[in-house]
């Protein structure tokens, strides 16, 4: 098994983490939790790439452009 092969178990868990933190009640860990899933989209995308789920890597694309507007949400504004 190649190391492509074993991103499926960091992203799902990225894919978690992200989703119990944009459930909090508080603007800051929302925040991080945008950012995370922004990251568990990076790695489903390369390990759908690898195993050629293209319908994966669609919904990625469009998920992270939901994450993106999220984190342009909570993000703090300037002082």
């Amino acid at each position: 098994m190649d190391f492509l092969e074993l991103l499926q178990w960091p992203a799902m868990a990225a894919s978690l983490a992200a989703a119990w933190l944009v459930a909090s009640s508080k603007k800051g860990p929302r925040n991080v939790g945008f950012w995370v899933f922004l990251l568990s989209n990076v790695l489903w995308i390369a390990w759908g790439w690898h195993d050629d789920a293209y319908a994966l890597i669609a919904l990625q694309l469009g998920l992270a452009l939901t994450n993106i507007r999220g984190v342009s949400k909570t993000a703090t504004p300037p002082a």
